[in-house]
């Protein structure tokens, strides 16, 4: 019925918009620089999660955790 991965990538993005839906009402009421913070608050939240859930994987999947220098020298060459 459901493709693998269809209800995650539906997850994400309801987060995203509801972040940014959300966003849009602080920015109204408490101003620009209130919304600016509630999203990154939110946004850095979101991220970290997902870089856990990455590196739990790389784990189970039996690959090296590198750290973030590592990890960004990797993906950049």
């Amino acid at each position: 019925m459901f493709k693998p991965g269809s209800m995650k990538r539906y997850k994400n993005k309801l987060v995203v918009f509801l972040a940014v839906t959300i966003g849009t009402l602080i920015g109204m009421f408490k101003g620009e620089e209130a919304r600016q913070k509630w999203v990154f608050k939110i946004r850095t939240k979101y991220d970290n999660k997902r870089l856990m859930a990455e590196k739990k994987s790389i784990v189970r999947k039996g690959g090296v955790l590198l750290d973030d220098i590592e990890m960004a020298s990797y993906h950049n060459n």
